[in-house]
């Protein structure tokens, strides 16, 4: 593998990590070991979670850091660099466009928390089918977010590496979320599926 990407090794020992991160977060995710997880936690659990997801993910940007060192941070000249760098940017301002639309509070654990105090005996973790906004063009807007983000960092060894590997992730991680929602959501699930693509908008003719 050409010097300025890095030594096959380093990508392997790195797609490893990343393994590792997307096998403990899609697991937690699902039953029965987010069940386990809540039992244990309580009403910490999602939060919990997040912690776990969060540390978890520091961790394997170290292990690649550490890996590339060596390696130039951009292999691009530097009008392609503000290119990339304009793409990293439209991810971020996309993904806090889309977080918006989010009960923010439910996704870190933080709401459950609050409910459990009013007195709400079982916090659920899970809101409501969303089809409207950013999702009525796209199923995984904030995967899709991400993936800009990813690439609008791929400058060099490092850069192109957490891109390669963390589309990998994400991709596989909503094939995994899919087929959860689709058991929570059943056939009004399934619809949506077919009819909304889940990264790129698609673009359609008017008659």
């Amino acid at each position: 593998m050409d010097g300025s990407l890095g030594t096959w090794q380093a990508h392997l020992v790195y797609a490893l990590a990343w393994l590792s991160f997307g096998a403990l977060h899609s697991l937690l995710a699902h039953e029965p070991p987010r069940g386990w997880l809540k039992r244990v936690c309580g009403v910490y659990g999602r939060l919990t979670y997040t912690a776990i997801a969060v540390l978890h993910l520091a961790a394997v940007a170290a292990v690649g850091a550490w890996l590339f060192r060596s390696v130039p941070w951009t292999i691009w000249p530097w009008p392609l660099v503000g290119l990339f760098v304009l793409v990293h940017l439209c991810g971020w301002v996309f993904l806090l466009t889309v977080l918006r639309r989010y009960e923010a509070g439910r996704l870190l654990g933080t709401a459950q928390l609050a409910e459990s105090r009013r007195g709400i005996a079982d916090p659920s973790d899970d809101e409501a089918l969303m089809t409207a906004g950013p999702h009525a063009v796209v199923r995984h807007p904030l995967y899709a977010a991400g993936l800009l983000i990813l690439w609008g960092q791929a400058l060099g060894g490092f850069g192109i590496a957490t891109a390669l590997w963390g589309s990998l992730y994400l991709v596989v991680g909503a094939r995994l979320e899919e087929r959860r929602l689709s058991v929570i959501f059943g056939q009004a699930y399934n619809d949506y599926r077919r009819a909304v693509p889940a990264f790129v908008p698609r673009l359609r003719t008017r008659r």
